[in-house]
């Protein structure tokens, strides 16, 4: 394994006729990661997903993955990556499991099958036509599909959508034991608490651009904490103010309700209650609001409906 990103997107340009679904994307994805890729519906989240795939043939711009250009060396790439694709694509007569261990044939070392279709809730389902599944059992056994061959990369476009919780969580559990055997991840999902659960970075596009890329946590750092208390009427806010750590405010937007905003730590919480304590206020009904990735996303993208 070297140094050399997973992915490498430079400048990608991708149009269907008069449309231009990805324009001028830049993203780099690092080894051993797992990457979300968010943005609201048409956003270029998928038609970058199947470039990256070798299904679409850039414009302009460069797409490497594994260090290889994926339309001009795709046999190389095909044993090293895995793709769950958004809307299945098995053969509507052959049945669950005869697709799966289809899928593991193609491979020199694949995982174990009955193994992989228990986790993923496939066993019951096992003799069972394509077309006859339900939505849920498509996604797990597309997913199932993606990862059997023990790929160095896999691109997941929304591995959870209509899925009920349990097989979400099962979801999660594999995405989670894949990137601690060394597998980079690269998912899109609308599901901003899942992104939130399992990426390491958070790729937010919106009219086929990047438009922020970071850590969960550092996307979401400061930008509409608030720590919340009841206490009595007309506090001295100054003075509560000078003790707040630098960057931090209050406020009483009704007598006797107190809102201090900033990045909400321990350390926030408890320079609050000490200064309370030490004015002989009990401060009543501690609040804290942290910033969610949906809130910069909606902040990002809007959050009027989208055609």
């Amino acid at each position: 394994m070297t140094s050399e990103a997973a992915v490498r997107i430079t400048g990608l340009v991708k149009r269907y006729g008069r449309t231009t679904a990805v324009d001028g994307l830049d993203l780099t994805v690092r080894r051993e990661t797992v990457t979300a890729v968010l943005g609201p519906n048409g956003a270029g989240k998928t038609t970058t997903l199947e470039t990256c795939e070798g299904y679409r043939r850039p414009d302009a711009g460069t797409v490497r993955v594994l260090g290889l250009d994926p339309m001009a060396r795709g046999g190389g790439l095909r044993a090293r990556i895995g793709v769950m694709p958004q809307h299945g694509g098995g053969y509507p007569g052959a049945r669950a499991m005869e697709l799966l261990r289809h899928a593991a044939r193609l491979h020199a070392h694949p995982l174990p099958v009955p193994e992989l279709a228990e986790r993923l809730g496939l066993g019951s389902c096992g003799r069972t036509p394509y077309r006859r599944l339900s939505g849920g059992q498509r996604q797990r056994l597309a997913l199932a599909m993606a990862v059997v061959g023990r790929p160095e990369l896999v691109f997941l476009d929304e591995p959870t959508a209509g899925l009920d919780p349990q097989a979400r969580r099962a979801v999660w559990g594999l995405v989670r034991q894949l990137r601690a055997d060394g597998v980079t991840v690269v998912l899109t999902t609308h599901f901003m608490d899942e992104a939130e659960e399992l990426a390491d970075r958070v790729a937010i596009i919106d009219d086929g651009r990047l438009i922020a890329e970071g850590t969960p946590a550092g996307l979401c750092r400061g930008g509409g904490d608030s720590l919340r208390f009841a206490g009595r009427p007309g506090l001295d806010l100054a003075a509560l103010r000078s003790a707040l750590p630098l960057g931090s405010g209050v406020d009483e937007p009704t007598p006797g309700l107190y809102r201090v905003t900033g990045e909400v730590t321990p350390h926030l919480l408890a320079t609050v209650t000490a200064w309370c304590a030490q004015h002989g206020v009990l401060p009543d009904r501690i609040t804290t609001r942290r910033h969610t990735l949906e809130d910069v996303f909606l902040e990002l993208t809007g959050k009027e409906l989208r055609p």
